[in-house]
């Protein structure tokens, strides 16, 4: 039986970033359209809590029944550990999942935003079929991709729907920045898991770009975002805020570059989540304060 502690640890709280920054910088763009409206904000963290922490559990089921797991340098996976059983961790994962389901639909029907409905369904399939089914799409490099649109345009755009209406030119550009760093703590999980999953044939696309091409690939997902608060500057200075995780993305850079690898990865996927947590709360305040000026 696993204890609490590794039940918290197995839902990998350091992951909590990915859920809440695209509610904050979504947010943001809708205080910035003149619309407050805390009861949805919350209802869109729930959604966006649940569907992280679901996922998590679901991974770590699929990935420990395939053995992947086995050998791992990272947070403790509860399956591969044999900490708790298979089918315990699949239920805690469904439970999760039905969470955000119900915070969801509740959401939906205060925005009547009917059509979100699809839209979260295909999110709920997409944490379960990451690494789970018989062809997870984890498993065939296209994982940077979803992560991309789950945390990017339907994690940012779909807040600010629900609360304030059709999104404007600022906050999407907002949410390709939070896709992007959002896809760089996951190629720095995977450039972390390149040897084991190497052996046991997990073709993540850092697996397929290979140790110095996925280094270069993080650097550029770290440092885009940067131009993109440039640019967005240029027609709302606030959005400048987002610049000043400039010194973040510089350590960041250079420890990816140099060749850390192990447990240093372990840090800089940790960091990386501070990275996308401070750009989405700067760039937030900054479509909250920019489009009201």
């Amino acid at each position: 039986m696993a204890t609490i502690a590794q039940w918290i640890e197995g839902a990998r709280p350091r992951t909590l970033p990915t859920a809440v920054s695209p509610v904050l910088a979504g947010t943001g763009a809708a205080i910035g359209a003149g619309v407050v409206a805390p009861g949805r904000a919350v209802l869109a963290l729930i959604v966006a809590v649940a569907l992280v922490v679901g996922v998590n559990f679901a991974n770590d089921y699929s990935d420990g029944i395939r053995g992947t797991d086995d050998e791992r340098v990272g947070p403790l996976r509860l399956v591969g550990s044999k900490a708790a059983e298979p089918a315990a961790v699949r239920t805690i994962a469904i439970v999760v999942l039905s969470i955000a389901a119900l915070a969801g639909l509740t959401l939906v029907s205060l925005s009547q935003q009917w059509w979100l409905i699809a839209v979260g369904a295909l999110c709920i399939a997409g944490a379960w079929f990451y690494t789970g089914g018989k062809r997870p799409y984890g498993y065939s490099g296209l994982g940077e991709v979803a992560v991309f649109v789950f945390f990017g345009p339907i994690g940012v755009l779909g807040t600010v729907l629900t609360q304030s209406g059709p999104p404007g030119p600022l906050a999407i550009v907002t949410a390709v920045g939070v896709g992007m760093v959002t896809c760089a703590v996951l190629v720095a999980n995977n450039l972390r898991d390149i040897p084991t999953d190497t052996v046991v044939g997990k073709r993540t696309l850092a697996v397929v770009l290979g140790d110095t091409d996925t280094r270069r690939l993080y650097v550029a997902l770290v440092t885009v975002p940067l131009l993109l608060s440039l640019l967005a500057g240029l027609r709302s200075w606030p959005m400048l805020l987002g610049l000043l995780t400039l010194p973040l993305v510089v350590m960041l850079a250079r420890e990816v570059l140099s060749g850390a690898s192990g447990r240093k990865l372990i840090r800089v996927l940790s960091q990386t989540g501070i990275l996308l947590l401070a750009w989405s709360v700067l760039t937030g305040i900054g479509l909250a304060l920019g489009q009201v000026a």
